[in-house]
């Protein structure tokens, strides 16, 4: 499915509650069903520098395409990432990188975020940006 098809699905998803706490309740729900990064890579090295919870996010590169995995330590933020990792799992490097993110805005997520879990999403984004990058130029 197209990044942009997920994105206009997650809007839909969000468009079926009324209030913000039943949102934060939806994604506390996807939290459970974030593809877990493997124990083996829960480390240092893919720690995601400048969120305020730790959030771990690791990329592999198969058949032209990035499959990512993640977790965190706070159920929110672990939410947020996995929605993420659902966008983008199974995208080609240039469809990332091309891609425009627009769910946040249009689910209102930038306006009931803390500054300090708004520049986390920032920092989770661009990091899957990151990782997109360097597997296109390694494959050149």
């Amino acid at each position: 499915m197209r990044i942009n098809n997920i994105q206009d699905e997650i809007i839909s998803d969000f468009d079926l509650f009324d209030n913000w706490m039943d949102k934060y309740n939806y994604l506390i729900e996807l939290s459970k069903d974030i593809i877990l990064i493997p124990k083996s890579k829960k480390n240092d090295e893919n720690l995601i520098k400048g969120c305020q919870s730790k959030v771990w996010l690791f990329a592999e590169y198969k058949n032209n395409k990035l499959y990512f995995s993640g977790d965190s330590d706070a159920i929110i933020t672990k939410g947020i990432i996995s929605l993420l990792i659902s966008i983008f799992n199974n995208q080609s490097c240039d469809d990332i990188l091309n891609s425009e993110i627009y769910f946040i805005k249009k689910i209102g997520l930038n306006e009931h975020l803390s500054m300090n879990r708004s520049n986390g999403l920032i920092s989770m984004i661009k990091q899957i940006k990151i990782y997109a990058l360097a597997f296109k130029n390694r494959i050149k």
